[in-house]
């Protein structure tokens, strides 16, 4: 296999598409919004393209049985509610810094081929703490983005994220932007502990504002229930360890035995 190679898995028309990036990532914010507008959308979805390269993990995917080299994938979607989709995701980044600018590269390529002029990166940026309100953070390559996004929603914080955006969310941005892509970064706040719905919904919400969408969250929400009951029980643990801690004896109590 070479370094990086793309299969060509059908060919359709899309009409004024716009690049929309789900990859790993903090919370798996992205993979998570990727993947339930398949799956919202799984009708209107077509499988176009698999990209390989040697900078994904040396492993293979199993479904029912069957094994397929991990890869990164792009689903054209007609959406009959406003522009047409190229959703890219996939299970792994590169694992090298050279490998995350090919990788970039390639999905650029492609949105070239199909006319894209447009891209939005999706992602999460961390906390630190749980959190209960949502705000979706903001990065654009051109000011005109940043005006319509504030009205949608989005926050633009100065110096925020801390060290910037990287993967390839990041060099969407940076290596579009070179190319004359007009690109944003769309990034959930979430506590980057857990894998987080509610984070992955806040940033569709803005999507389909910006794109023109319209979704249902059923999915989604049960997922975010899901991750409830186990953020419950690991704050329960939390508690107890803390109550445990405050039964110890203390050195003073100590000094009396023996």
């Amino acid at each position: 296999m070479d370094e990086l190679e793309v299969d060509v898995v059908a060919e359709v028309e899309v009409d004024d598409p716009v690049l929309v990036e789900g990859l790993p990532g903090v919370g798996h914010v992205g993979t998570l919004a990727a993947e339930h507008l398949l799956e919202e959308l799984d009708e209107e979805s077509t499988l176009i393209r698999r990209v390989y390269s040697r900078e994904f993990p040396p492993q293979v995917t199993i479904e029912d049985g069957i094994a397929e080299l991990t890869c990164a994938t792009i689903h054209a979607v007609s959406n009959p509610d406003g522009r047409d989709l190229l959703v890219l995701t996939g299970d792994h980044q590169a694992q090298t810094n050279a490998g995350h600018y090919g990788l970039t590269s390639a999905f650029l390529d492609i949105a070239d081929e199909f006319e894209t002029t447009d891209i939005y990166s999706l992602g999460g940026v961390p906390t630190g703490e749980l959190i209960e309100e949502y705000a979706v953070i903001g990065a654009v390559t051109d000011e005109a983005r940043r005006d319509s996004l504030e009205d949608a929603g989005v926050e633009f914080r100065e110096d925020e994220p801390a060290g910037g955006i990287v993967g390839v969310s990041g060099l969407l941005l940076g290596l579009g932007a070179r190319r004359g892509f007009d690109a944003a970064c769309l990034m959930g706040e979430t506590s980057g502990y857990l894998v987080d719905p509610k984070s992955a919904r806040a940033v569709l919400e803005v999507l389909e504002e910006a794109v023109g969408l319209d979704l249902a969250y059923d999915s989604l929400d049960e997922r975010a229930d899901e991750m409830e009951d186990v953020i419950g029980k690991i704050q329960e643990m939390e508690q107890q360890q803390q109550q445990q801690s405050m039964e110890l004896p203390t050195d003073d109590d100590l000094r009396y035995i023996g």
